[in-house]
């Protein structure tokens, strides 16, 4: 298995400086009277769908395409300048290079919460992934294995391809653990865990007391907050919450807070502030409704010896 990062500076956030650089794109071609298609014919690229997905943050910017534009829109001066800075922390993945090899699901997340100087989840089912043992986040992989499982994502290895995909993908989450260990800027990292994803359905017992035990020594951390949500607790007015969701609050004064809700095939990120405001309401309702640390720390230890 590849060592796991040490320690590292918060870099800015790629995902959140994409979409930025989205909006200023877009804003730019229609100061510039311009359609996509006179742009892309402007330029010279071949696929029209290129500045569409520059345009919605979600293709990581070549800076020749970025200048290309830039020149199209007639951009000069320190207006150049901050968007060609822009560009430049928009594609970087340098940072992420340090990890071992990940899903693009799995580098999504990553991006995420390495640059996140805040993130609270609410696990409604499932512990979440900064969360995990070895042992349980294999029994989650190989639970949906014969729904989702799609070996094309990971590079072809020489080893049997169920093995490696399944271990890339706990080495992934291991290394995408480490943010909330390191020593420089590590996130304040709030997790609501139902009592529900605690129970046995979600693992074998040895398994279940393992990770019951490393979620103990988790909350032992000094920037990690751990609060279960007792199965009876009345949430606000008799809320039902739908389903799990992280909320991502970075340092940068222009990055929006980001929600994240993880489903069965595809993943609804939200930067939307009417979206991510509804989420953090919901989420002190389930923090009103949930265990004190301390209670917790207390529910865990009584769970760990039941289930031995």
């Amino acid at each position: 298995m590849a060592e796991v990062p040490g320690p590292m500076q918060r870099p800015p956030s790629p995902d959140m400086r994409r979409r930025r650089l989205g909006l200023e794109l877009r804003r730019l071609r229609v100061a510039a009277g311009l359609t996509g298609d006179q742009v892309v014919e402007q330029v010279g690229w071949a696929a029209k769908s290129k500045l569409s997905r520059l345009e919605n943050g979600r293709s990581r910017p070549d800076l020749a395409d970025i200048l290309d534009l830039l020149d199209a829109y007639g951009v000069r001066g320190p207006q150049r300048d901050d968007l060609v800075t822009l560009a430049r922390d928009a594609g970087n993945t340098r940072w992420l290079r340090a990890y071992s090899v990940m899903t693009p699901r799995q580098r999504g997340y990553a991006e995420l919460e390495g640059s996140a100087a805040d993130i609270r989840e609410y696990a409604a089912t499932t512990i979440p992934g900064l969360l995990q043992t070895p042992d349980y986040a294999r029994v989650r992989i190989r639970s949906t294995r014969a729904l989702l499982w799609t070996p094309a994502l990971i590079p072809a290895q020489p080893a049997a391809s169920g093995a490696v995909n399944e271990d890339h993908e706990v080495e992934a989450r291991l290394a995408r653990q480490s943010i909330l260990t390191r020593s420089d800027d590590a996130p304040a990292y709030e997790a609501i865990l139902d009592e529900t994803a605690l129970g046995g359905r979600s693992a074998p017992k040895d398994v279940l007391c393992g990770q019951l035990n490393h979620l103990r020594a988790m909350a032992s951390l000094p920037n990690v907050t751990l609060r279960v949500l007792p199965g009876n607790a009345r949430v606000s007015d008799f809320y039902q919450p739908q389903h799990g969701f992280s909320i991502y609050a970075y340092a940068g004064p222009d990055d929006l807070p980001t929600v994240a809700v993880e489903a069965l095939a595809s993943d609804l990120i939200l930067t939307d502030r009417a979206a991510a405001s509804r989420y953090a309401r919901v989420y002190e309702w389930l923090r009103s409704a949930a265990l004190t640390a301390e209670q917790t720390a207390t529910w865990l230890a009584d769970h760990v010896n039941a289930t031995r």
